[in-house]
Parts: structure tokens; C-alpha cells; sequence
């Protein structure tokens, strides 16, 4: 059985490379940046990667570099998945090393924050399923099609002998990489002083090695006291624009601000609460969020694979699993050094370029970071199934589920921060920081381009907002928010995405999405300003272990 499974295993392997060489055929000269991508090469602003160790032991320190050595082999596995030819043979194609570099950081010819399009000659357009999926399939084609594991989280879809469809599991299709990150996360357990954590990374060693990952992800639960984590797997399906059903594989390495974390534990009890409240009507709340979530505060010290490729992540909401986060809720963890990074190199500029001068005050950190935050928070609010028997709201939207979700969250933690500064619970600001923290985050992250989920639910919430009057642009082009008008917007916007969610409603989500998911003339104006500042789109990172002194 083990020698079928391997020579299968090969066969399909094969049939991948083949594939990919054949979407993503080169030319036979070495490709050369094409000419309209040139001003694209200094959008990322490199940060060093950092973070204070002097309170972790020795054995603590020893788990750090077993992590980001499993990280190291995730992110090769995410080129696999994203790119699909030899990476080595393809970075060391180009000549350039300034825009080698821009390939490494999009993993791949395919400028990530400018809709995927080519940036190296003898490149075509990057498939919507990336490396998921053949190349030339089309949807009919995979609807009709009856095979196991069809709309499968941890699988690959391919072609058999017979030119029919069937799906290879990331286990068997990856086994030695796999295999790999499984052996270096059980001798990670070994040096891990909290016994939890121990036990986690075991049972995330089993879930990689078997495609199954439920039981790691309650145990990654009910871990309170760990100074250190590492989220890792294959776990957002951003990636697979065809459908968002496949997950790829990403790892961040983490230190705990245990000063931080303390400060936001008490805001996770108001969930149920604030679940109750939502402006939409009983059915379209009727699911009650896990009481059990805790938000804490991180230094990040690694990224790998999808989470490094592009735009960095500054906050993480997990795990996806929908039985997980009914029954226990979810981990909300605030990357505050990133966060600060893109505050001070990114936000503060854009608010100088773009915001009133008087409300150009009400930018701050701490607005900065709860709207991140509770943004991550309202991910476990709404509904996770939809009301008329079609199933998840995830496997009912398709490859619209993941922007309409993103654009949840960001409309419901705005409105959990209304409500909690009405209790009492938030003493920091005021409700202006908070929107006018907002709008200029809207600025930076619709930046990301229409194919990333943020930077479509960004385009959809800045089109509905200026038709609710949410904010004003006046003849300079500079922006005022409008209190009144933008808690309105708030409110009747969260009902329409909740709706849209707990009916299941793809149609009505594609039409909004085109509708206004778009970026429209004096939006690209304002773009075009923020572009001519030279204010970074995003950062990369100078990161590892030599950096850490590790």
C-alpha cells in the first residue's frame, strides 16, 4: 500500500510541475521587469523584525529556532502552492537584485498589491485557483465533476490518468516537507516549559501529518500562559481566488506582551452581549460566540508563506473552524510591533495627505489598534450558518466569502467600539479617533488591490460610506469624517452583510462586489496623491534568527 501511495504520489507531483510549467511558461532569455511595473519596486518599506528575549529561557530560545526552522519549510511549501515552478531556478533567473527581491516578497512574477498582474516579461495572468487546481479548468467543468474531498480544505485538485478530476491530499502530495515539520514541532515540545503549549505543538505535528486539524486547534484554545506561540499550517484560503476553498501554508512566530494582553482581556466577556445587539434581525444572530475567546498582544518575530507574501498580516483571528469557534470561541492575537510599524511609516502620512487638518489629531495608535483588534474580535460575531439549510455561509458564498467576511469584521468592530465606549468599557478616546483612525486606515488598505479579500471589502465600504455621507472631500481633496452619518452607515451597512451571510446569497454578494468593489475616480485621484508622497504601500522584513541573535 505504501509503494502505491508513494508512486501515486509522484505521478501527480509530476503532473503538477507539468502543469505549471505550461501556465507559467518563460520565454527562453532570462524575463526582465516590464516597464510599467518599475515604480512598483520601492512600495515595501523594510522594517527589521525584532523583539525583546532577555525574559525567555534557554530552552525557550532553543523551541524559537526549531519554530522558524518548520517556518523555513512552510514557506517553501506556500511557493509550491502559490507559484509552482522551482523557486531557486526562478529567482536566480533575474539579474536584477532589486527586482529579485520584489519576486521573493510576491513569491512569485505577480504583483500581489496591484491585482496579481505580471511584472516579469514571458509571464501570463496568475491562474485564479494559483496552483490548487489545473490550470486549464474551468468552473463548469469542476461543478459538474462528482470526486472525494471536492471542495476540500487540505487537498489539491488534479487531473488523473484519464484526464478526469480528483483531489490529492497536501499529506500525501507534500509527505516529506510534511513530515519534516511534524519530527521538528515534537522536538520543539520537548524544550516547551509550559505544558500546554507541549501539548499543542504534538497534536499540531499529528494535524499536518494527517490533514486533520480540529483537535490542534482546540487544544491551541485553551492555552493561557504561554509566553511564546507559533500559529502554523495551511489555514486562510485567501489564496485560491477560484473558489476559497483551499488553505495555504503560513507560520508567524510570536512573544507575548504580557503587559498589553492583560489590558485587553476584559473586552472578550462582552461578546454574547454585543451578539445580541447586532442591528439585524433575531435569525441572523441567533448563534451565541463562545465566551471562552481571550484577545492578547504579540511581538512577531517570524513570518512564512502566505502571511509574509504581500501585505504583512498585523492581526490574527483564528482558528476558522466553525465548530471550534462556536463552541470555544477564538484566539485574537494584536502583532503590536508590526502594527506600529505600519502606523508610523504608513498611517500617519496618509492622514497628512489626505485628512482635514483639524481631525488630523484623532489619527492615533491606540485608535490604530483597537480597530485592528476589534476588527479580529467581530470575526466571532454574526453568523457561521446560514439560515436556510445551504450549508456554512463559507461553502455558500464561494470566493466571495472570504471579502464579505472581511468587510463584516470591519463594520462590526467599529460598532463593538461604539458600544463599548457607551458602557464604560473603553476609557481611551473618543468615538472620532476611532472613525477618523478608520477612514484613514481605509486609505492604506485599499492599496492592497481589488484580488486581496481586505482590499475588496476596503473598495465596498469606501463606495457605501460616501453614499451615506459617511464623510465629506472638500475642493483640496482632503477628507472629514461626519459622526452621525458614519454610525448610520455603520449600522445599516452591518445589517445588509449580515443578511447577505445568513441567506447564503451569492448572487447578492457578486453583486455588490461589482457593484462597489470597485475604485472610482476620485478615490484614484486621492491614490494618485498618496503615490506622489512616496508613502509606502506596505513593509517587508529583515527577520531570522541572526537577526534575533539567536
Amino acid at each position: 500500500m505504501k509503494l502505491t501511495k508513494l508512486a501515486t504520489g509522484l505521478l501527480l507531483a509530476t503532473s503538477l510541475l507539468s502543469a505549471c510549467s505550461e501556465n507559467n511558461k518563460q520565454q527562453n532569455s532570462a524575463p526582465t521587469l516590464l516597464a510599467e511595473a518599475k515604480s512598483r519596486l520601492d512600495i515595501y518599506k523594510p522594517v527589521t523584525l525584532s523583539a525583546d528575549l532577555s525574559h525567555l529561557s534557554e530552552n525557550q530560545k532553543k523551541m524559537i529556532v526549531l519554530l522558524i526552522e518548520a517556518s523555513d519549510i512552510i514557506d517553501e511549501l506556500f511557493w509550491q502552492q502559490a507559484f509552482g515552478e522551482d523557486k531557486a531556478s526562478f529567482l536566480a533567473s533575474i539579474e536584477d537584485e532589486k527586482v529579485r527581491e520584489f519576486a521573493r516578497i510576491n513569491y512569485g512574477p505577480w504583483d500581489r498589491l496591484d491585482g496579481d498582474k505580471p511584472f516579469l516579461s514571458g509571464y501570463q495572468a496568475k491562474a485564479a485557483g494559483a496552483e490548487f487546481y489545473p490550470n486549464d479548468l474551468t468552473k463548469a467543468e469542476f461543478e459538474q465533476a462528482d470526486f472525494a474531498d471536492k471542495n476540500g480544505l487540505y487537498s489539491v485538485v488534479k487531473r488523473n490518468s484519464d484526464g478526469r478530476l480528483t483531489s490529492v491530499a497536501f499529506s500525501e502530495l507534500y509527505s516529506d516537507s510534511i513530515n519534516r515539520i511534524a519530527a521538528i514541532l515534537e522536538k520543539a515540545s520537548s524544550f516547551a516549559d509550559d505544558k500546554e503549549f507541549a501539548n499543542y505543538l504534538n497534536l499540531r505535528a499529528t494535524a499536518i501529518r494527517h490533514d486533520d486539524f480540529q483537535a490542534s486547534d482546540f487544544a491551541w484554545m485553551d492555552m493561557k500562559n504561554n509566553p511564546i506561540d507559533v500559529v502554523i499550517g495551511p489555514i486562510e484560503t485567501y489564496e485560491d481566488q477560484l473558489y476559497g476553498y483551499r488553505a495555504a501554508f503560513e507560520s508567524y512566530v510570536l512573544i507575548k506582551d504580557l503587559a498589553w494582553s492583560e489590558k485587553l482581556a476584559k473586552y472578550a466577556e462582552y461578546l454574547p452581549e454585543l451578539q445580541k445587539d447586532l442591528p439585524v434581525k433575531k435569525a441572523y444572530k441567533k448563534e451565541v460566540p463562545g465566551s471562552d475567546a481571550d484577545l492578547n498582544a504579540y511581538d512577531v518575530i517570524y513570518y512564512a508563506g502566505h502571511s509574509n507574501a504581500g501585505s504583512k498580516t498585523i492581526a490574527i483571528n483564528l482558528p476558522n473552524d466553525e465548530k471550534v469557534q462556536l463552541e470555544k470561541g477564538t484566539r485574537r492575537l494584536q502583532l503590536k510591533n508590526a502594527m506600529q510599524a505600519k502606523f508610523d511609516n504608513i498611517m500617519l502620512p496618509i492622514a497628512s495627505t489626505l485628512i482635514v487638518a483639524e481631525q488630523r489629531k484623532n489619527v492615533t495608535f491606540n485608535a490604530f489598534f483597537a480597530n485592528t483588534m476589534f476588527h479580529e474580535v467581530a470575526h466571532g460575531l454574526g453568523i457561521k450558518n446560514t439560515i436556510n439549510d445551504k450549508g456554512t455561509v463559507r461553502q455558500s458564498l464561494k470566493e466571495h466569502a472570504s471579502a464579505l467576511e472581511e468587510g463584516k469584521a470591519d463594520i462590526l468592530g467599529l460598532y463593538m467600539i461604539r458600544q463599548l465606549l457607551i458602557k464604560g468599557a473603553i476609557e481611551e478616546g473618543t468615538l472620532q479617533d476611532y472613525y477618523t483612525t478608520f477612514l484613514a486606515g481605509i486609505f492604506r488598505s485599499v492599496r492592497f488591490g481589488a484580488t486581496s479579500a481586505h482590499g475588496k471589502a476596503n473598495m465596498v465600504r469606501f463606495n457605501y460610506f460616501a453614499e451615506q455621507g459617511a464623510f465629506s472631500r472638500n475642493s483640496q481633496g482632503l477628507y472629514a469624517v461626519n459622526i452621525d452619518k458614519m454610525t448610520a452607515a455603520i449600522d445599516s451597512l452591518s445589517e445588509l452583510i449580515l443578511t447577505l451571510q445568513g441567506n447564503g446569497d451569492y448572487d447578492g454578494v457578486a453583486a455588490l462586489v461589482a457593484k462597489s468593489g470597485v475604485i472610482k475616480a476620485d478615490l484614484a485621484e486621492d491614490l494618485a496623491l498618496i503615490e506622489a508622497a512616496n508613502i509606502p504601500v506596505d513593509i517587508t522584513f529583515k527577520q531570522g534568527k541572526q537577526v534575533l541573535g539567536l
